[in-house]
């Protein structure tokens, strides 16, 4: 079985801009800002559907449905694939929000949402606003959403390319101007904005704001993290995915590492698999369960992602 392909998804947002198509040759279908392109989705209304080989045409969930065990392996349970791939294309700062955690979603009337960044390219100076700063109390975040100042509030991190963090529910972030960033995270699109810096709309409005569920979710006891410090080749492990990043030489081979599927993520360099497909920077795909072996065609770099 041969690695699974899929058409992007691309989402216009306020803040995003042409990344995709200068960094990735991407074909935007129009002259507007695309902040975000999703790879990989099992969304009702965002499915992502297979360009080529014998699963052409068909989408993400019909392949969950009726493809389990032979494409993702045994022990898979849920009614949608579980995770959400994404790039986001940051040319302005991005709301500070927040996903409620898995205690209080569902009383809020959404779904918890753990995720990881990797820093795929980032500007000289650009901010994460992650966490809260040393000595922030729910009282002192409150009155700042009152009078403006909640910048003054949140943790900011200048990363490098190449860097990652971990952003479990809960947690209070922001990405800053200036930033690619390879999304990996829960199937769910649940996001509480609690402070947009005061600007309109695509349509010219203020975007909506959820104060009451974003006070609720935040995590006030989550100060000043740093990137994160990968553990051997691992970046990011959770009970919902892990991802490894692995540096390859000429010749170096690229395997499942059990008996399921893996998602694929090509961070720089060229992989092949079988010399019959190439893959480059940006390119994004399933390694279905007992495929063949892919290749590093010289140096390069991937992420691979799996379901514990």
């Amino acid at each position: 079985m041969e690695p699974i392909i899929f058409s992007p998804i691309y989402m216009t947002r306020v803040w995003g801009g042409r990344s995709l198509e200068s960094t990735y040759q991407r074909d935007l279908p129009d002259e507007q800002p695309y902040g975000e392109s999703w790879e990989i989705s099992d969304r009702e209304h965002e499915q992502s559907v297979v360009t080529r080989g014998s699963f052409a045409g068909k989408t993400l969930h019909e392949l969950w449905s009726s493809h389990r065990e032979e494409i993702f392996g045994t022990g898979l349970t849920g009614e949608r694939f579980p995770l959400l791939i994404k790039i986001l294309d940051a040319r302005d700062d991005l709301s500070i929000q927040v996903h409620p955690p898995q205690e209080v979603a569902s009383e809020l009337g959404g779904d918890p949402k753990t995720e990881m960044w990797y820093i795929a390219d980032c500007d000289p100076g650009a901010k994460l606003y992650v966490g809260l700063k040393e000595g922030t109390t729910r009282e002192s975040f409150e009155n700042s959403l009152g009078d403006g100042t909640v910048e003054e509030q949140v943790h900011a991190i200048e990363p490098r390319p190449g860097d990652s963090i971990f952003i479990a529910s809960g947690r209070l972030h922001a990405i800053g101007a200036g930033f690619l960033i390879y999304e990996i995270q829960q199937n769910s699109d649940t996001t509480y904005r609690v402070f947009d810096w005061n600007r309109m709309g695509l349509d010219g409005k203020p975007r909506d704001l959820h104060i009451a569920e974003s006070m609720t979710s935040i995590d006030f006891d989550d100060f000043e993290p740093g990137m994160d410090k990968s553990d051997g080749r691992n970046l990011a492990s959770c009970e919902y995915f892990t991802v490894d990043q692995l540096d390859l030489k000429a010749g170096d081979p690229i395997a499942n590492q059990n008996d399921r599927f893996s998602i694929i993520t090509v961070v720089s360099g060229e992989i092949t698999y079988q010399g019959t497909m190439t893959f480059r920077e940006g390119d994004f795909f399933i390694l279905p369960r007992g495929a063949g072996q892919l290749s590093a065609i010289g140096t390069a770099k991937i992420l691979q992602t799996m379901i514990p």
